[in-house]
């Protein structure tokens, strides 16, 4: 764990402008905080310094209705967004998880379940008010504007998504909202194996099923999450669906669905329309990572190479009963065409290796992560551990994708990031970073 030396709590931007230049004057370095809620080591301050706590920023600035946006300070989460639009007939679907701050999803290019239809953080993001490493700010779009599309210049807002920190503190958001459906219904696919389950994903995909969500568990997640959550299901590979639209629509895509499930081997099916059924089925998918924990019990949250803890996207370390046994995060994403022989691979792989490490994933846009449980006490698992994941992000950047879907890059993955992009790429971004942060001051040692 590397804690900073100082924390600030701004309550304004102006208050976070004038601590920016006051840093960036005594060269101090600066590490900005959400909810801490990352998963490759983003918040942890490896050269010390001041962390900016921005969480005491929250006001909802401002709300378009008719424009389907809007603008949310970073102490805004995006349950809390939700709640401030319920009776509007909007939402915000971007759904990493756990409850993280909307500036903090925008800074790690967040995703999550509702991703294959809603899209992930970056198209939903209008504008980013940005503070410069030197105090200066910046609006990537303009200030107070929020178009749906514009082509005037380079794209600012896309350079700032995901860029963990690096280059700036975002101090606001304007974010694009969407109607919320009619109606939505959810099933559960059970399959005879994990082949079966991704490859129906694919057909679904290519079949236009309009489907928001595609989760996939293998039969050791589905498992640990039905004993954890207290529900009955097969120990077998499993598809979670969620369907959005009109209920004339829905029926017509349920009778679409349910033929494709059949024609890979799976499970009759059966949908939940109330709220609350849903909300059973959704609550057991987002405990995994507390499901795949208690498959070794006494397990201390450790991820990638730092102690940083939490969504799917900073540096709180949550402990059990012992520190014995551990969970290491790790995800990865590939085209869909390449997507059930990774995943098959990759299982195999954990098989051969030894290790505990259920299988979960928003598979219907190829991306899939790894729940890794191990023993610290035990160096050579540990670097079984370390062997595999770097084995499953070359495996992935074999087959055209990526070394991380979601997670992003931060302490864990900067290897990869080499390996991903090439020289020139890695050299393009530094000097980028060069341009905006010529003293390499914002979150040192992330990325790059």
């Amino acid at each position: 764990c590397a804690p900073p030396d100082v924390v600030v709590w701004p309550q304004a931007v102006g208050q976070v402008q004038e601590l920016a230049a006051l840093c960036h004057r005594c060269r101090v370095p600066m590490v900005p905080f959400g909810t801490g809620t990352g998963l490759e080591g983003g918040v942890n301050a490896v050269q010390g310094g001041v962390c900016f706590d921005l969480s005491r920023m929250d006001a909802i600035a401002e709300l378009s209705l008719e424009d389907f946006s809007v603008t949310v300070e970073p102490g805004v989460t995006r349950k809390a967004l939700n709640k401030h639009l319920r009776g509007t007939g909007l939402w915000f679907p971007v759904d990493p998880g756990a409850d993280a701050s909307l500036c903090g999803m925008a800074a790690t290019g967040a995703s999550g379940t509702n991703a294959v239809r809603y899209g992930t953080m970056r198209p939903n993001v209008l504008n980013l008010r940005v503070v410069l490493p030197d105090g200066r700010l910046l609006h990537t779009a303009g200030p107070g504007r929020q178009p749906r599309k514009r082509a005037a210049g380079y794209d600012l807002t896309s350079l700032f998504v995901g860029s963990e920190g690096t280059l700036g503190f975002l101090t606001q958001a304007t974010l694009r909202l969407h109607p919320l459906p009619e109606a939505t219904a959810v099933t559960v696919a059970s399959f005879p194996s994990v082949g079966a389950a991704v490859a129906c994903t694919v057909q679904v995909l290519q079949a236009a099923v309009p489907v928001a969500r595609i989760e996939f568990l293998d039969e050791v997640m589905v498992d640990a999450c039905g004993r954890f959550s207290g529900t009955e299901l097969p120990a077998a590979a499993t598809l979670l669906l969620e369907l959005h639209g009109s209920r004339h629509s829905l029926a017509e895509q349920q009778q679409q669905m349910e033929e494709i499930v059949r024609q890979n081997g799976g499970s009759s099916l059966a949908w939940a329309e109330g709220a609350e059924e849903r909300e059973q089925l959704w609550s057991m998918r987002h405990n995994a990572w507390y499901a795949a924990l208690a498959l070794r019990p006494g397990c201390q949250v450790r991820h990638r190479d730092g102690d940083d803890g939490g969504s799917a996207h900073g540096a709180v370390g949550v402990t059990a009963l012992s520190s014995l046994a551990q969970g290491y995060s790790t995800d990865v994403c590939v085209p869909i065409s390449r997507l059930p022989d990774v995943v098959v691979e990759t299982k195999q792989d954990l098989q051969a290796s030894g290790l505990t490490g259920p299988m979960v994933g928003h598979v219907g846009d190829g991306n899939f992560h790894c729940l890794l449980i191990f023993n610290s006490q035990d160096p050579e698992e540990a670097q079984r551990i370390h062997a595999f994941t770097k084995r499953l992000g070359r495996r992935a950047l074999a087959a055209g994708g990526t070394c991380t879907g979601e997670h992003g890059v931060g302490l864990g993955k900067r290897a990869l990031l080499r390996e991903e992009l090439g020289q020139e790429g890695l050299d393009t971004m530094r000097s980028i970073k060069a341009a905006l942060d010529p003293h390499n001051l914002m979150n040192p040692g992330k990325v790059l």
